[in-house]
């Protein structure tokens, strides 16, 4: 005999406190509400959002774990999550309590410490839902409550000491083929997302809630109607299916009441039906976060022809640049250029200086007061014309975020040096709910990874350090693998990363880029590390669980080769400490 559904659900919500007690007692003070006081000036010991601090650091400034001690960390402990795919998401922690999400629209809480399961949430996904990125980029926390977006376009408030749900709310349409991957941003009574859907005609926005209710206070789109500023850059109705997705989560400055956001690519690839800037596609955008209007932006490349989204959001940081003590705006695009812009007090963006870090051959020049780059129309892909160009579609680095260390003073970067992408001729598309929306053969782009030069490198995968006093590169420690590498960085001298298809989690000298511990996991490392304090003892985190566009860059590499190169899927926390 069959349980029906609504049974089974329950039974399953009634065993997980026994199953919690089945592991061990648990040893937690009461949940701390998150406050915006809290996530503006984060407790050393909490890891409250996605990348420590609103301003995108990825820097923790615990220093139990130091460059001179590391090679004593061992596991203290790890739990299966029961998904495969890519695991991205960083663990979450707030005084003990860790929050991780996984692929399958799955939350799951946990004793940070002991790894004792306390709940787990999973919303039921559509049956016929078509997944383009099978990922989750994690939560955010606020008040006392957990917030996640899921691929079906949804966003969820959830208690964070129960898992049981208070508000659903939902954001775009899965039929559209928009979906939501990336971590929210909470500020100031807000929870603010964007949507996915470069590849599928979405027109770009972010989109911000009530924090309490979940009623939607304002979106704001990404790609320019007439009439609105920019809007002359679009040509008749192109921005209505336009891109410049939204999925990576923001950064903010309280002191401005700015969010900052990365911009996706135009759609579709091809220029021709779509001349223009295109804005504000492929741009750092500033939006004043009670209205949600746009007070700022820099474009990184106008009319994008390459699949270079500029999704990473501006790292923010108050900093020496070129002699000058700068409110500094920093980003590593994926068109391979490092760039250095100035947060204005008028919310403009201002140009500073770029430098490219990895090999570009499509910008023959970058204006000197603008920032804005000039192209070889021989490395502009479209209509009639085959044309490999550099770095390839995934770009000098995609997603996986970089991280600042204060005190070093330098910027970290998971490159991709060497690799370079040929794209066939374009073809004539239309947009049509549902389908892709690229005007490529998918097969074409697929299989577009090429080497530089025609000939396997050396290395290709490269985690830069970079001096923004200097503009220079401090050191470069360098693989003969591709690197999918989200960033740690922290107060004991270290840079721990994985992103390698040996399945290695490493920590490296901040100051050298000397590796000094690695081992291991039980798959690809894509997720986001972190670290927290329990009762003064320092921790590491991150997820193990290869899939997505990490193991879509490896199929392209191993059809260069002609050698797979296999790692497994399974999703695994894993949290370290200093053995004892």
């Amino acid at each position: 005999m069959k349980m029906p559904l609504n049974q089974l659900a329950a039974a399953v919500a009634l065993a997980m406190p026994l199953l919690a007690a089945a592991q061990g007692e648990v040893d937690l003070a009461p949940y701390a509400p998150v406050t915006d006081a809290r996530l503006a000036h984060p407790e050393p010991g909490n890891w409250l959002q996605y990348r420590g601090n609103y301003g995108g650091w990825g820097y923790s400034p615990l220093e139990q774990i130091t460059s001179k001690n590391v090679g004593k960390l061992r596991l203290a402990w790890s739990l299966s999550t029961g998904q495969t795919e890519g695991h991205q998401a960083p663990p979450i922690v707030n005084n003990g309590y860790m929050y991780v999400t996984t692929p399958g629209a799955q939350v799951i809480a946990l004793d940070a410490a002991s790894g004792i399961e306390l709940w787990r949430w999973k919303k039921e996904l559509p049956g016929d839902l078509m997944q383009l990125h099978p990922t989750n980029r994690g939560v955010a926390l606020y008040g006392d409550k957990v917030y996640v977006a899921t691929v079906d376009a949804a966003l969820v408030a959830l208690d964070a000491k129960t898992g049981k749900v208070a508000w659903t709310v939902q954001v775009g349409d899965p039929k559209a083929l928009q979906y939501i991957t990336l971590a929210p941003l909470a500020a100031k009574g807000k929870i603010m997302v964007g949507s996915s859907g470069g590849e599928t005609g979405v027109r770009g926005f972010v989109a911000a809630y009530d924090a309490a209710t979940g009623k939607e206070a304002w979106r704001t789109f990404t790609t320019a109607a007439p009439g609105e500023p920019g809007g002359d850059t679009w040509p008749g109705e192109s921005y209505k299916n336009g891109g410049g997705s939204i999925w990576i989560t923001g950064t903010y400055d309280p002191a401005t009441n700015l969010a900052y956001w990365g911009t996706g690519n135009p759609a579709p690839w091809p220029t021709e039906g779509r001349k223009g800037d295109n804005l504000y596609t492929t741009s750092a955008i500033a939006l004043d976060v009670d209205t949600g209007a746009i007070k700022g932006h820099h474009q990184y490349h106008h009319n994008d022809a390459w699949d270079w989204d500029e999704v990473s959001a501006p790292v923010l940081i108050d900093t020496e640049v070129k002699g000058r003590q700068v409110k500094a705006a920093i980003h590593a695009g994926r068109n391979g250029y490092l760039w250095m812009l100035e947060r204005q007090p008028n919310g403009k963006i201002g140009f500073i200086d770029a430098q490219p870090y990895v090999h570009n051959d499509v910008f023959t020049a970058i204006d000197k007061k603008t920032g804005r780059p000039s192209y070889d129309p021989a490395k502009t892909p479209g209509m009639g014309k085959a044309v490999g160009f550099c770095p390839s579609l995934w770009g000098g680095k995609d997603w996986p975020p970089e991280a600042w260390n204060p005190k070093t003073g330098l910027f970290y970067i998971p490159a991709n040096n060497n690799l370079c992408a040929e794209l066939p001729e374009a073809e004539p598309t239309k947009y049509k709910k549902g389908d892709l929306y690229i005007g490529y053969p998918i097969e074409g782009v697929l299989g577009s990874l090429r080497y530089k030069d025609g000939k396997k490198p050396s290395t290709i995968g490269e985690l830069q350090a970079w001096d923004l006093k200097t503009g220079k590169m401090a050191w470069v420690h360098k693989f003969d693998t591709h690197l999918w590498a989200p960033l740690l960085t922290t107060a004991g001298n270290l840079v721990f990363a994985g992103g390698t298809n040996d399945r290695k989690f490493r920590a490296f000298d901040a100051s050298t880029g000397k590796v000094l511990w690695e081992t291991a996991t039980p798959s690809g490392v894509t997720g986001v590390p972190t670290s927290f304090q329990v009762k003064g003892e320092q921790y590491i985190a991150v997820q193990s669980g290869w899939g997505v566009d990490a193991q879509r860059m490896q199929s392209g590499i191993d059809s260069l080769t002609g050698k797979p190169q296999p790692v497994p899927q399974g999703g695994t926390v894993l949290v370290y400490k200093l053995e004892k």
